[in-house]
């Protein structure tokens, strides 16, 4: 890709192009489904829970709602925000890059990303670690999806939409010491298959 080029925008126009090839209105929660289920037994009543890369809301913002707690997401992309904003009418969206966004500490009680993290360049990723268990409350929980094996790179005409997408990640390895340097306390730890390769799965939270 050319270094000129900001990955930041690449991702944005990449969504913007596939929204609806990627999740469709009515998208069941698949294989979200056992992790929010496992998510929504640890939170407390009308829990407050930051969605990083909510995409159009479903099915993460869409079923915490649906459970009663009080979502905020984020996410690059116009088209999925203004999705997002339709389907799941009782949570808050933001259109932005998380990177650049702040919050107060100990904001909330959850922080979910769910293939999002592996969309910021890897070189940022610590950093962003760092802040989503500071916007944590003492307790709180992060789960997310990041990369198994460390890779990057752009796939061309991704899903049959109009634009390229990239992803960035390192390896789940490093990615323990990044979760352990933020002040998060690894609780389980899992491989989630993928084609040929696959992901990481961290259940991990904020010392009380």
């Amino acid at each position: 890709m050319d270094e000129q080029v900001d990955p930041v925008d690449v991702v944005r126009a990449g969504y913007d192009s596939v929204s609806w090839r990627y999740r469709r209105d009515e998208e069941p929660a698949g294989e979200y489904g056992p992790w929010l289920d496992a998510l929504v037994a640890r939170l407390p009543g009308s829990a407050r829970v930051l969605d990083v890369g909510c995409g159009c809301g479903v099915p993460v913002a869409r079923e915490l709602a649906h459970s009663g707690h009080r979502v905020v997401g984020v996410d690059l992309s116009d088209v999925q925000v203004a999705r997002a904003r339709r389907l799941v009418p009782a949570g808050e969206f933001v259109c932005g890059d998380i990177t650049t966004l702040d919050f107060a500490e100990s904001e909330f009680d959850a922080v979910v990303a769910f293939y999002s993290l592996i969309h910021v360049p890897v070189r940022r990723q610590p950093a962003l670690l760092t802040s989503l268990a500071r916007w944590l409350a003492p307790g709180g929980w992060f789960v997310a999806t990041l990369g198994w094996s460390a890779w990057t790179g752009i796939e061309p005409d991704w899903l049959g939409g109009a634009a390229p997408m990239w992803w960035s990640h390192a390896d789940v390895g490093t990615y323990r010491e990044w979760l352990a340097a933020a002040g998060l306390v690894i609780e389980s730890e899992s491989f989630v298959p993928e084609g040929d390769g696959g992901h990481s799965l961290f259940w991990a939270r904020r010392p009380v």
